[in-house]
């Protein structure tokens, strides 16, 4: 590995925030570069954080919940990271609403850090650098908290980033039925219903919710019951019990091989949103092709795929 990156096994997990931050700012300045696709792949290799996606409208208290979150794995004594995906400006690009400013975290802990990042082109969705940023996350700290922007295309490409999916769901708002007519009850893990301080409001939610679930047979791993729960980050009520169904979710995909086969079908999902948007679709019939299989290869290597692929068809292009 080239040494523009550091060792993820000594400097890089004990170089503290600062350290990471340059890691994650040089990956987005470097993107194209083989050693940055060969530094993602060592450590999408290494992942051992329990990875959480937590999605929902706008509105419904994602970055409360992420407050409270960040505080109970702080107490448990785990390291922690947040990657809060902003909508982007029209104007910039950039993160639109800066999530990270709006979390109450001790600037002095070191076993916090948290980064916000535009959602780009991907509408509401996660960009290349935001994966290739949890690639990294993932295998330096202990518990990885991504928060959308939760309009929609996030549902589905969280699924592909993470271990456990949270859905938010707000008392009075007549999500429930809107999910499960669109079909989003597929998607997640567990099912949070937030500001459960409002009451017969926070229960009637939940028990549409669990109506939606049992319509819609949702799993997402066999054997797994997708839980609701009633949160509120104001009074912590019902935190705890949600940290204990992502511990069993997480314990109960890492006891055989499903959390592998999991991060394996995540890979190839990665290489193949990458191939889709420099190539489109006609570039992912191409990727797997007789000459090389790269949906194969991308199981284990994905950014050091795509770089490879990308290298041989961009001149047939003409790029």
């Amino acid at each position: 590995m080239s040494d523009a990156y550091p060792k993820l096994d000594t400097t890089l997990r004990a170089g503290g925030k600062r350290q990471l931050a340059r890691v994650l700012s040089r990956l987005e300045s470097h993107a194209e570069d083989a050693e940055t696709a060969a530094f993602l792949d060592s450590a999408a290799g290494e992942a051992t954080a329990k990875v959480l996606g937590l999605t929902g409208p706008p509105g419904v208290g994602k970055s409360s919940l992420t407050d409270a979150l960040i505080k109970a794995c702080r107490t448990a004594g785990q390291t922690v990271a947040v990657l809060a995906i902003d909508p982007s400006s029209a104007v910039t690009g950039g993160a639109l609403l800066g999530d990270r400013t709006r979390l109450k975290t001790d600037p002095s802990d070191d076993g916090v850090f948290v980064r916000s990042m535009a959602a780009r082109d991907r509408l509401g969705g996660l960009s290349d650098h935001a994966v290739a940023a949890i690639a990294v996350l993932r295998c330096v700290c202990d518990c990885v908290i991504v928060e959308t922007v939760g309009i929609g295309q996030s549902e589905g490409d969280l699924k592909q980033a993470v271990d456990t999916v949270v859905l938010c769901i707000q008392p009075g708002s007549g999500d429930s039925l809107q999910f499960m007519k669109a079909g989003i009850m597929e998607l997640p893990d567990i099912v949070a219903v937030t500001k459960a301080d409002m009451g017969v409001l926070a229960r009637r939610a939940a028990s549409d919710v669990a109506g939606a679930l049992s319509l819609s047979d949702a799993d997402s791993t066999a054997g797994w019951k997708v839980p609701v729960c009633e949160v509120s980050a104001q009074t912590l009520s019902g935190v705890d019990d949600l940290v204990d169904h992502w511990t069993r979710h997480h314990a109960h995909i890492a006891s055989g091989e499903a959390l592998q086969r999991q991060r394996k079908a995540q890979h190839v999902a990665w290489f193949k949103d990458m191939v889709r948007a420099e190539f489109g679709h006609a570039g992912l019939k191409l990727a797997a092709g007789v000459e090389q299989d790269w949906l194969t290869l991308a199981e284990t290597a994905p950014f050091a795929s795509f770089h490879g692929f990308a290298a041989r068809l961009r001149p047939l292009l003409g790029l």
